[in-house]
């Protein structure tokens, strides 16, 4: 039997790593498995996913976890369940990193997303808040924004509220379509 590594994709920005596997339940659905290690201090900003289910399940460390408007905090064992359409996000306020699963129930487009987002920190095009640096790196973020926007949805300033990104996201992405960004190609570039 051979073994496999699994590619470990780097967000220094949001200071986390992920890697990714793919199984199928016990009804026959698609499981995506996502390994997250998150640094002190890092974590991800609110946002939903309107069709996929989160569960997270810490494995080591502590991790707070935002649900509709509530935090919660979890240690080794612990997990935290997010339906599909909650505002949601995740943070470590620890010393120490942690390692959190993620079973994302179906799939939709995360690893893409994940990769992308990832891709796009190496780059030193955002934030630490997400917020992107420069004309270029807008219309990439907007490009990814549009191109996910049936799977996830950014809920952080400065972005609009959903109503409005909904107007105002399509017509930049096209722009950022003719200067050549291409969400799903951002972590080939990186």
């Amino acid at each position: 039997m051979e073994a496999t590594t699994k590619r470990v994709h780097e967000d220094p920005v949001l200071r986390q790593r992920y890697s990714f596997e793919r199984s199928t339940d016990s009804d026959g659905d698609e499981v995506l498995h996502v390994d997250i290690w998150v640094d002190p201090g890092g974590g991800v900003t609110p946002h939903i996913h309107p069709r996929m289910e989160e569960h997270f399940h810490v494995l080591e460390g502590r991790a707070s976890f935002l649900a509709g408007r509530t935090w919660t905090e979890a240690g080794a064992g612990e997990s935290a369940l997010v339906p599909p359409g909650t505002r949601h996000a995740y943070r470590n306020r620890g010393d120490r990193p942690a390692h959190i699963r993620c079973d994302a129930r179906p799939p939709t487009s995360l690893q893409a997303f994940l990769e992308d987002a990832a891709a796009l920190s190496r780059a030193g095009a955002i934030t630490r808040q997400a917020i992107p640096k420069g004309p270029g790196a807008m219309l990439k973020a907007v490009a990814m924004a549009h191109h996910y926007s049936e799977d996830t949805v950014l809920l952080f300033p400065p972005l609009p509220p959903p109503s409005i990104q909904r107007l105002v996201v399509p017509p930049l992405a096209r722009l950022a379509g003719r200067r050549g960004y291409r969400p799903g190609t951002y972590a080939d570039a990186a």
